[in-house]
């Protein structure tokens, strides 16, 4: 094949063609390029637009957030914007809504996210704990839920509300709840009654609903509505009180037969008991003490000076002062609620918390084994010690902190219970934990005539003195 000759009209016809050719592929290049740059700048100007159009009834989700960050890469850009153009247009098609719950669709499958997205919920109480649960409830799939609460947003409501703004002040709970949740979900129908549940005309609003969510911070309300759930067979989880406690370590899910450390978990076993109802309701509560100094704060000067307090009340029977309350743990109270809800409407259903559980079996053994010391001492069988399991779990996890006695307060390796004076009679306050080498010093000290001070020293001995405190103030609380 002879060479290429450059100088041939039809070579330079050829080369000028392809130059064109060239020159006609950078343009459109750079005007696609242009072309998409100018498209996000309209779609951040749409976006700005529609957020200086919305109102507090809008369905759209708030975008003041979505705009994305120049740092983001190109591919990521690419991916986001056309979901965002998709949402901005009020698309909400199933493909959208799977994408939602993607994460949710690959924890409880196919079978068990149809159970969720078919299931109706009724969330009684919107304050700190209901408004967290019925938040995670519709972001998890829940599309049809019912809120009921009489009350309305206030400023003290800010420190712990889930959905509630500044600008929701002075509005009703469950409509500023409506207008959050409708923007946090593709496909949401929320029924927000604005109404108190009470037993003589509460059934229509629980009616149709496959769960409820008790949130109620009044006790005889809360009573009245465990009461009706049980006997009309609606499934019901309640939140007993999340106020004045600090420790969220402390919060767990049982069954009401099976809690204890808790005065209005108390006060609801007691009543429900006299109903006929022993079990068959799962709480969340916490088994912290509330510390001496955390008190209803009192009502004001001018408040009192106003006649009646009472009247102050929306309702009879309802709080006049205010209960403190640590923002954090009520969203704990509340999402733990949510969990177990989702998980049994799923079919993944949370068995019986291994705290529970195991520590229920350690409280028995110790128990037992303290028995048996008890006898020895006294030489004749004792068919009942004057402490029970729950004092046990008191004295081990509270007052000792699941550690032993003596410093350096190490976890013991057997833990072994046993009278700190043996010439005093066994009590919560007569009653430390002591790890097996330890418990054994202790008693032949004992037996050979020292004192427990002679024993320990001072410093223990000062300790025991403020655990004994300690435990006088709860075996007072307890004893009311």
């Amino acid at each position: 094949m002879s060479s290429l000759n450059l100088q041939s009209h039809k070579t330079q016809l050829a080369l000028a063609a392809v130059a064109g050719s060239l020159a006609t592929v950078g343009v459109i290049s750079s005007y696609q390029s242009y072309s998409r740059r100018r498209r996000r700048q309209q779609l951040r100007e749409e976006i700005r637009e529609a957020l200086a159009r919305e109102d507090s009834s809008s369905q759209l989700p708030d975008y003041r957030d979505a705009l994305i960050p120049s740092h983001i890469s190109e591919l990521v850009k690419e991916r986001v914007e056309p979901v965002k153009e998709r949402i901005l247009r009020g698309e909400r098609s199933e493909e959208l809504f799977r994408e939602q719950l993607a994460r949710c669709y690959a924890l409880f499958k196919e079978d068990g996210m149809e159970r969720v997205r078919s299931a109706k919920v009724a969330v009684v109480g919107c304050g700190g704990v209901g408004s967290w649960a019925a938040v995670m409830l519709v972001r998890s799939g829940i599309t049809n839920i019912r809120l009921v609460d009489f009350d309305r947003v206030t400023m003290s409501s800010l420190n712990r509300h889930a959905t509630a703004m500044l600008g929701d002040v002075g509005s009703s709970k469950v409509q500023a709840m409506k207008s959050a949740l409708m923007r946090m979900s593709l496909e949401v129908t929320v029924d927000a009654r604005e109404d108190l549940w009470r037993k003589e005309d509460g059934a229509s609003l629980l009616e149709g609903m496959d769960w409820v969510i008790d949130a109620i911070d009044n006790i005889t309300t809360k009573i009245d509505l465990l009461k009706y759930c049980h006997s009309n067979g609606i499934k019901v989880i309640s939140s007993m009180g999340a106020g004045s406690k600090l420790d969220p370590t402390r919060i767990q899910i049982s069954d009401i037969s099976c809690t204890a450390e808790d005065s209005l978990t108390r006060a609801v076993r007691v009543q429900l008991r006299k109903a006929g109802i022993s079990s068959g309701i799962p709480v969340v509560y916490s088994t912290e003490q509330p510390d001496a100094d955390i008190k209803l704060l009192p009502l004001a000067e001018d408040e009192r000076e106003k006649g009646n307090v009472q009247e102050l009340t929306p309702f009879d029977d309802f709080r006049v002062r205010i209960l403190p309350v640590f923002g954090p743990l009520p969203s704990i109270f509340g999402l733990n609620a949510a969990a177990y809800v989702l998980c049994e409407i799923a079919g993944r259903p949370i068995p019986n918390p291994l705290w529970i559980k195991n520590r229920r079996k350690t409280y028995e053994k110790l128990l037992r084994e303290l028995l048996v010391r008890e006898e020895k001492i006294a030489g004749e069988t004792i068919n009942r010690l004057p402490i029970d399991e729950t004092d046990i779990a008191y004295i081990l996890e509270d007052l000792h902190r699941g550690r032993s006695l003596i410093p350096p307060h190490r976890v013991p390796n057997k833990v072994a219970l046993t009278r700190w004076d043996p010439s005093a009679p066994l009590s919560v306050q007569n009653c430390v934990v002591l790890d097996w080498p330890e418990y054994q010093k202790h008693v032949e000290g004992c037996a050979s005539g020292q004192t427990p001070e002679e024993i320990w020293g001072e410093e223990v001995s000062a300790l025991v003195s403020k655990r004994r405190k300690e435990a006088k103030n709860w075996w007072d609380r307890a004893m009311r």
